[in-house]
């Protein structure tokens, strides 16, 4: 039996980067910082999250930096040759089947709480 199954609940680390493709298909790219239980005092884990189609759209309209959004999808590992050394390099993705927005209007619109941005989290 395969498994391949990421869960994240985090924020998001900037404002969402999205791509239309001739062939129709959308892809969104957004970083997302979770931050560990532990302890409060631990500097995040980053993830690069690829996000493809209607889903894309979605998170390119309403997810915006610091915005609480939750995940499922399966980690991938990105492979390529570096245009200056021809080294092979390597990045792990996570490729997004699903996107919860988890945050209040308040968590997004600045105007709606005094203060808002000014503490970071990340």
């Amino acid at each position: 039996m395969d498994l391949n199954i990421v869960n994240l609940v985090g924020r998001a680390g900037s404002e969402p980067e999205i791509r239309y493709f001739d062939s129709g298909n959308v892809l969104c790219e957004l970083p997302l910082a979770v931050n560990r239980p532990t302890s409060r005092s631990d500097k995040p884990d980053w993830f690069k999250l690829k996000i493809w189609g209607k889903t894309a759209e979605i998170a390119g309209n309403y997810v915006h930096k610091g915005s609480l959004i939750g995940i499922k999808g399966s980690l991938v590992i990105e492979t390529w040759e570096d245009r200056n050394s021809g080294k092979q390099r390597s990045s792990p993705v996570i490729r997004v089947d699903r996107l919860d927005l988890l945050g209040s209007k308040r968590d997004v619109d600045p105007n709606a709480v005094s203060g808002y941005g000014s503490e970071s989290e990340f």
